[in-house]
């Protein structure tokens, strides 16, 4: 059994509660890599990275970081990136570097960990040398309890490039550990603790369960000789020139079969042709082109057994669009923002397929926006396909519901049927344009009644029904494949 699982089912035997701490690194555990690589190039993008601060950062790389006075130093180099401008700027920056570069490093393993944490109720807790600007977007997205970061000086609304007491990096970090603990009555015996590097160590060594993250430096051989477990994990690596030769053919594949659609259904005079056979038979044959495989571990008897019905899923990628189509295949139509309406090709194919296409800026009119598609329910039997969430989430979190979708099965009398979607996000993540190959595992929970929902109650069951994809994610069967493997997306994770 490798020490993932091990450490899985270690969790699950915790004693529940926040006084047990989960406590986070950021750097090379949570992430693949450093946040600071993505600052790096933003400066070098806008220009503003000076031939005074490359120096400073070659002679720092060339010598190491081993010490606090090192760590120290670097927060100089870096002292550029923050002096003059106001916290609400460096915070936004922060936000637009997580949304677009650095949430796609994420280890999806390092979420399935934090997930398991997370239901056992434990106070989730990210402790990261990196600035605090650099660490409020990941610390939104775990739903984190704390984040302790390295703070930087601010007056009059202007951050001065100054440190704010003590860098969290080595025992500086162990210290606000512990006193974090103190002040909040967590048991650090009973607490777990992930890091890289062996400049954690003291950190590592403050709670009962620490483990060492595909360990940097000496943090290996000091783990293995403490009897720590080894979590040795890597994202995957892909050719990229395949990757966009798989997906330009996915696209040609899907796009071909809609134009034969539109084609069919004109001579034979039957609009259902695009929708009930071209668009699924390109779809299928683009996915598997794409080297993208979709397994139901759970389920798949609730796909048909229900309908009319609408249907809920999770979403992460361009690539759950594909997905949904590829389960759901026929009689089923779908609600997506105006905006997709005026995609080149796309907007015009999902116009045709009878798609329904709300403005989310007017949410005063979205129960009123939403009536052509409760009609087809009602009237065509025609089920209903939507993403509770709105938009697609920068991570594996389930973001909010909305109400929407459970008010129209309510007024068109309809069950909801939650299709739960895993790895979507890690094949083809929020913001690239590739497809990654490997394959999107599904569960299909039991359709939920709504006969007896009250529409003033709305907002509950969107809740009730998301939870169930969280547990349902939680509960993810990681340890079911006979050759080790976490998950089905790779072949690497062990």
């Amino acid at each position: 059994m490798s020490a993932f699982a091990d450490r899985l089912r270690e969790i699950r035997a915790a004693p529940t509660g926040k006084k047990v701490g989960a406590f986070f690194d950021y750097d090379g555990t949570l992430i693949e890599g450093f946040s600071a690589n993505a600052i790096t190039r933003a400066r070098v993008k806008s220009l503003e990275f000076g031939l005074g601060e490359l120096g400073s950062f070659l002679l720092i790389a060339l010598r190491g970081v081993k010490s606090e006075q090192d760590y120290a130093e670097v927060l100089e180099a870096t002292r550029p990136t923050f002096a003059g401008k106001t916290y609400a700027e460096l915070l936004e920056f922060g936000d637009e570097l997580f949304k677009h570069e650095t949430a796609s490093h994420l280890r999806p393993q390092m979420w399935q960990l934090l997930r398991a944490h997370r239901e056992m109720g434990h106070r989730i807790v990210i402790a990261s040398s990196a600035t605090r600007f650099q660490i409020e977007p990941i610390a939104r997205e775990i739903e984190a309890d704390h984040a302790l970061a390295t703070d930087v000086e601010v007056v009059d609304g202007i951050v001065t490039g100054e440190i704010l007491g003590r860098p969290l990096w080595g025992p500086g970090k162990a210290a606000a550990v512990r006193a974090l603990a103190r002040e909040h009555d967590v048991d650090l015996d009973a607490s777990f603790a992930y890091s890289d590097g062996n400049e954690d160590i003291p950190y590592l060594e403050s709670v009962g369960h620490p483990a060492a993250v595909s360990p940097r430096y000496g943090l290996r051989a000091e783990a293995q000789e403490r009897g720590w477990p080894v979590i040795d994990l890597r994202n995957p690596t892909y050719n990229r020139l395949a990757m966009a030769a798989r997906t330009g053919a996915f696209y040609g594949s899907f796009i071909g079969s809609a134009a034969l659609g539109v084609a069919g259904g004109l001579v034979r005079r039957d609009p259902n042709v695009l929708v009930e056979s071209a668009i699924p038979a390109g779809n299928d044959l683009g996915l598997r082109v794409a080297g993208v495989r979709v397994a139901v571990l759970d389920g798949a008897e609730y796909l048909t057994s229900n309908r009319p019905c609408v249907f809920v899923f999770n979403h992460q990628s361009k690539l759950d669009l594909p997905v949904i189509i590829h389960l759901i295949r026929r009689d089923a139509t779908g609600v997506a923002k105006k905006e997709v309406k005026r995609v080149p090709v796309l907007g015009q194919i999902l116009d045709a397929a009878g798609l329904v296409f709300i403005d989310r800026a007017d949410a005063g009119k979205a129960i009123e926006q939403l009536q052509p598609a409760v009609r087809k329910l009602r009237e065509e039997g025609v089920s209903l396909v939507v993403a509770p969430e709105g938009t697609r989430s920068s991570t594996p979190r389930i973001g909010p519901f909305k109400k929407g979708p459970f008010h129209i099965a309510m007024q068109a009398g309809v069950p909801v049927v939650p299709v739960v979607l895993r790895n979507t996000g890690e094949l083809m993540w929020r913001g690239s344009q590739l497809i990654k190959p490997g394959t999107v595992e599904v569960k299909v929970l039991p359709p939920v009644d709504t006969s007896q929902w009250r529409s003033e109650d709305a907002g509950e069951h969107a809740a009730e029904v998301r939870q169930m994809f969280v547990t349902a994610l939680a509960d993810w069967p990681v340890e079911s494949f006979e050759d080790g493997r976490m998950t089905r997306a790779t072949g690497v994770w062990e």
